[in-house]
């Protein structure tokens, strides 16, 4: 193809990438930038049908001003997907250490209706179980206390395991994907006027309290309380602010004040989704502790209890505090 002809074929094209990347030269935001007909999630494969373009104009050995102007491009083009990709990085730490604990402390009120939803259940059938030990058949099948009984048997290399060959690694997936799953469902549910919230709250913590009370009855209890509490601080918490997300949804269908029950939903799933999503990122990091720490059973119990103590209070320091002074916190 002569030169003349690719570049009437293509001339618009470039026209409007030049622009484009003009633009984010200003703004130095692609979701800034002004709309066109290359769409902001397109802007990485018009960069590299530029490259395209680069490389067949040397090629055919165009002119150098072709190729000087399609050189250019392809510079400008690769700054800015490199700034997208570190402005991605610089937001998502920005997330966690500011927006999210922000977002918790601004619902503050969800969050400790959520908090009581799950741990005074869990208190009361920890005692219930603990005096009437039958109760457990109620809550549990007898087929799910044996499995729990055999993952948290004191003879065991590895502890709470439902799969005795798994590696750390698959055991890893697999909390991810309960967790995550049991979270989202609390959350979820929420929409069903915060009752569905509510209920998975109470269900979660009846089932931890009853669970943590048979296995101090039948004497596991060396094995259990360690294995939980270095993921726990995270997980547990994760559970409680899916909690309060759902109900904040809840919320918003039933009392939509001034707005309508849409608009009031939409507003209330502004918040509802950062703290899900700062709850799943909780999840990963209890996951990650739950299979490559909680598991092992050579370190001294001491230990366990000593850094399962350091996450809880790093885990409300973190919630309490951080972020506070940013501009997230209004």
């Amino acid at each position: 193809m002569k030169q003349e002809k690719f570049e009437s074929n293509y001339q618009s094209f470039w026209s409007e990438f030049e622009s484009l990347v003009s633009d984010l030269d200003g703004k130095k935001n692609l979701s800034y930038a002004k709309q066109s007909e290359i769409a902001i999630g397109d802007f990485s494969s018009a960069y590299r049908r530029v490259c395209n373009h680069l490389s067949i104009a040397k090629k055919r050995r165009y002119s150098a001003r072709l190729i000087n102007r399609l050189n250019y491009m392809v510079l400008k083009g690769h700054q800015h997907l490199y700034h997208r990709k570190t402005s991605f990085i610089y937001q998502s730490i920005q997330f966690i250490l500011a927006e999210f604990p922000c977002c918790l402390r601004r619902n503050s009120a969800a969050f400790w209706t959520a908090t009581s939803f799950f741990y005074l259940p869990a208190i009361v059938m920890f005692g219930l179980v603990l005096l009437h030990p039958e109760i457990i058949y109620s809550v549990m099948s007898p087929m799910q206390i044996a499995d729990f009984e055999t993952m948290y048997n004191p003879s065991l290399d590895k502890i709470g395991r439902e799969r005795q060959s798994d590696t750390d690694l698959a055991m890893f997936g697999y909390y991810i994907y309960n967790n995550i799953g049991i979270a989202f469902q609390t959350f979820a549910s929420g929409l069903l006027l915060a009752v569905g919230s509510l209920f998975y709250l109470v269900y979660n913590g009846v089932l931890i309290g009853s669970l943590s009370a048979h296995i101090v009855a039948i004497n596991y209890e060396v094995t259990f309380f360690p294995f939980i509490v270095g993921h726990g601080s995270f997980e547990l918490t994760a559970i409680t602010i899916a909690g309060a997300a759902g109900i904040k949804l809840g919320v918003a269908v039933l009392y939509p004040q001034n707005l309508s029950r849409i608009a009031s939903l939409q507003q209330a799933s502004e918040e509802s989704i950062k703290l899900i999503i700062g709850a799943a990122i909780m999840l990963l990091f209890a996951a990650f502790i739950e299979a490559y720490w909680s598991s092992i059973t050579t370190i001294a119990p001491i230990v366990k209890y000593s850094v399962g103590a350091a996450l809880w209070v790093l885990v409300f320091v973190y919630l309490s505090f951080s972020g506070r002074g940013s501009r997230f916190e209004s």
